[in-house]
Parts: C-alpha cells; sequence; structure tokens
C-alpha cells in the first residue's frame, strides 16, 4: 500500500511539471506573438526607408534612367563633340581620363565602367576620345558623389592603337623576367665623371632594379638629373620617367628644366594620398609600354618618402613595427620597386630608385632594411666624402651590380676585377681620389681600363 502512495504522488508530481512546462510555453508563444507585431510594424517603416534607400543610391549612378557603369552614353545628330586625351585611372567603382597630368583635376572625363570592361581599357593607358560639348545651361552627365564631370561618348584610340588591337595585350604580368642582358651606357663627356664612375662600379642593364643608397646632402638629387640626361642622350629609345615624390617645389622645377623626359611629381605641400596616386599611376603608365614592347627607364627620388606616404594614407592594418611603420604599408612601395625587370623577347622596366639612410629616423631605417636586397644593383654615396667636397662621393667597394658578368665582356670583366683588388685595399675616399684622378687623364673608359690592364696593381695605386 505504501508503495502504491508513493507512486501515485510521483505520477501527480510529473503531470504538475508538464502542466506548469506547457503554461511557460504558451506564455512565451504570447510573447512571441507580440514581438513579432511589433516588430512587424517597425520593421515595415525600416524597410521601406532602407529601400528608399537603396533607390537613391541606384539613382546617383542613373541619369535620365540609364546606368553609367552599363550603358554607353546617347549621342544626338545635333550634338558636338569634343575631342580629349589622357591618361586613364581605373579606381574602384569608377573611371577617369586624367587630362591634366597624373592628378584628379576639374576638367578629368569621366569613363563608364561598362566602357572599360567592354574595350579591355587598364590603368595607366592612354587614351583618346570624344565628349558631348555642353549647351548652354546644360550640366555635365557623369556624376560622381556629388561632382559633375563630362563623360567620354566614344573611345579613339589606346596607347596609339584601335581599342580592338589595345584588347589582344599580354597582361604585363604574365611576361617572362630575365636578368638585365643589354647594357645601358652613361658615359657621355669626358669631363662628367658620375656617368664614368657608375659605368664601372656598378653597370645597369635595360631591367635593372637599382637602389641608389644615399644619405642627406650627398648629392642624390645631382646624381639623378645626370642619369636622366645620360640615359636620354645615349639611349633615346629608351622612355624616361623621372617621378618625384614629397620633394621641394623647387627641386621639381629644377628637375623639370634640366632633363629631356617625363617628369612626375608630387611635392611635400600636397596630402600623402596625392604621393601614392601619383606613383600608382606613373608605374602603371609604365607597365603599359613595357606590355607594348618598349623599354622605359623610372627614376624614383624617394622610394623611402614613398613609404612613409604609404604609412599615413594606408588604413592601419593594426601589425605596427619598429619606427611606427604599418606592416601593410610596406607592400605597395614593394610592389612598385619590384615591377623592373628585363622581358623575355622585348621590352624592359628599368627602376632606379634613391633610398634615405643616416636621417635619424627609425622609419627610414626600417623601410630601407626592407628594401635592402630586393635590388639587384646597388650604388651607395657617403656623407664624409660629401663633407670634404669629394664629387661624386661614390662608396666604390659597397657599390655594385649582380650578375655584371652578364653585362660586361669578357675581357672588360677581367680588368674590373683587377681595379677591384687594388681599390678594395684603400678606405672610401683613397680608393675614390685614386678612381678620379686616373679618369681625368684620360678621355673614355675604354682608354683608362687600357691603361689599368698594361699597368700592374702597384704602379696604378701610385699616385702620379
Amino acid at each position: 500500500q505504501d508503495n502504491r502512495q508513493q507512486d501515485n504522488r510521483q505520477q501527480d508530481n510529473r503531470q504538475q511539471d508538464l502542466g506548469d512546462r506547457q503554461h511557460d510555453n504558451r506564455q512565451g508563444d504570447n510573447r512571441g506573438q507580440q514581438s513579432h507585431f511589433d516588430d512587424d510594424g517597425g520593421g515595415s517603416r525600416r524597410s521601406r526607408n532602407r529601400q528608399r534607400s537603396r533607390d537613391r543610391k541606384r539613382g546617383r549612378g542613373r541619369e535620365g534612367g540609364q546606368d553609367w557603369n552599363d550603358a554607353d552614353i546617347q549621342v544626338g545628330d545635333d550634338d558636338v563633340l569634343v575631342p580629349v586625351g589622357g591618361i586613364l585611372d581605373v579606381l574602384d567603382n569608377y573611371a577617369f581620363v586624367r587630362t591634366s597630368g597624373y592628378l584628379a583635376g576639374p576638367n578629368d572625363v569621366y569613363v563608364p565602367l561598362g566602357m572599360v570592361k567592354k574595350n579591355g581599357l587598364r590603368k595607366g593607358d592612354a587614351v583618346t576620345g570624344a565628349v558631348k560639348a555642353l549647351r548652354e545651361g546644360e550640366q555635365p552627365s557623369g556624376n560622381v558623389g556629388r561632382q559633375k564631370f563630362n563623360a567620354l561618348v566614344r573611345l579613339d584610340t589606346v596607347n596609339g592603337t584601335t581599342p580592338e588591337e589595345a584588347a589582344k595585350r599580354v597582361e604585363f604580368g604574365k611576361l617572362t623576367p630575365l636578368y638585365p642582358q643589354q647594357r645601358l651606357r652613361l658615359e657621355t663627356e669626358p669631363h662628367v665623371l658620375t656617368t664614368r664612375i657608375i659605368d664601372l662600379v656598378a653597370p645597369i642593364g635595360k631591367g635593372q632594379r637599382g637602389l641608389i643608397v644615399a644619405p642627406a646632402k650627398a648629392g642624390k638629387t645631382m646624381i639623378m638629373q645626370t642619369l636622366a640626361n645620360a640615359i636620354t642622350t645615349n639611349n633615346p629609345e629608351c622612355h624616361l620617367m623621372v617621378v618625384l615624390v614629397d620633394e621641394r617645389p623647387e627641386e621639381v622645377t629644377d628637375m623639370q628644366r634640366a632633363v629631356k623626359g617625363e617628369v612626375i611629381s608630387s611635392t611635400f605641400d600636397r596630402p600623402a594620398e596625392d604621393h601614392t596616386t601619383v606613383a600608382e599611376l606613373a608605374i602603371e603608365r609604365a607597365k603599359r609600354l613595357v606590355e607594348l614592347g618598349h623599354d622605359v627607364v623610372v627614376l624614383l627620388d624617394s622610394i623611402t618618402k614613398l613609404g612613409r606616404a604609404y604609412n599615413l594614407a594606408a588604413p592601419a592594418s593594426g601589425r605596427i613595427l619598429s619606427g611606427g611603420v604599418d606592416s601593410a604599408a610596406l607592400y605597395p612601395p614593394k610592389k612598385f620597386f619590384g615591377a623592373a625587370r628585363n622581358i623575355e623577347n622585348g621590352g624592359s622596366l628599368t627602376i632606379l630608385a634613391t633610398a634615405l639612410v643616416e636621417t635619424g629616423s627609425k622609419m627610414d631605417e626600417v623601410i630601407f632594411e626592407e628594401f635592402k636586397g630586393t635590388g639587384n644593383m646597388e650604388l651607395r654615396l657617403n656623407r664624409e666624402l660629401a663633407n670634404r667636397r669629394i664629387f661624386p662621393a661614390v662608396d666604390i667597394n659597397s657599390s655594385g651590380t649582380r650578375r655584371e658578368e652578364i653585362l660586361l665582356a669578357s675581357e672588360e670583366l677581367k680588368i674590373m676585377w683587377k681595379l677591384r683588388r687594388v681599390l678594395a685595399a684603400l678606405d672610401p675616399q683613397q680608393a675614390i681620389e685614386l678612381l678620379i684622378d686616373r679618369l681625368k687623364k684620360t678621355r673614355t673608359n675604354y682608354e683608362f681600363l687600357t691603361q689599368v690592364q698594361q699597368t700592374s696593381g702597384s704602379k696604378l695605386d701610385d699616385a702620379s
């Protein structure tokens, strides 16, 4: 009997628990339904607002019901077309023809993304085409944000060829890179010792990736000007581009007047975003020329300042290196510098960039260390030589070119090794003074090397 009573009590408890759970579930359902009704009313308003917002955003890209990204612009019979030309800059959601250089300007021409994709256009292409002349009181048709730009209605040429031919180009990344094989001779006049010394201690070939490592006030700007003039004189087939980033305005003017080439600049009074934009568009322009089989030489001053600009302009990744350098800021300058290559079966991109050292900045030191092993040629300048007014202030024993045996003839290589052995036994000042003294006594490097070949090492070392 006791067992039966205990079983009945357990059964009553189970029924009570079941009833409580069902009651709780019903209350939860009621609350859920009430919440659903509340959300439905408010949610409908929110969804309507979101829909209106999406409609407004869609409308920004439309003019008269036309989507600028996908459709061609209609031209009427009575429309007057005005020719335009410039460098194409392709951004995330739209593209522009930069008509006044490599930076954005008020007269830039808007290019629909549909036209870019249809014709296989790439960033850095030199394009010509036409825009519609505005009638009195008419607004430009291409909307980007709050600004209005004239839109390109007809594409005529891409890099001097038809759009159909340009679409068949091979991409730069698919071209095969090789070591530099064809030499860029820099020697011009007997009295221009800078280029003669560079030809001897750090020969440059087409496709070279060279660093000019320079402390402040060591004469790097004058060396860059001398290099630029030597390249245009001896190698007129090369397209020369001098890219000046974060430089003084007077130096830009001086370079433009002294160099017979394309000078692309962003002075230090401009924001960091302008520095990075100019550098990116310039290197993309160089790549497009290489795709066409041209030899291009880019002189960059300086890769350290370009790294600083990316450190300011790039979004923070959260990984900070010593000196306050964001790890993500070092990749874009590396991509710029790494574009230099000698292309198999035609075309080359030579990049000679200056790197600042001994500035007292930990950031500059980190940037230089990152690029130290990426080049295949290095020309190192010495501040102590510059302080003693010995120019060019080249540290001969620290300068050189990788795989120079490809660029030099076998006889020339043997003589250079003999000369190197003599100069390596001297300190930097004695070495450069000896070399300058002997070069002044000869009219050409060929004559100088012939003398070295005929002279023993001890006699060469004797200053006379």
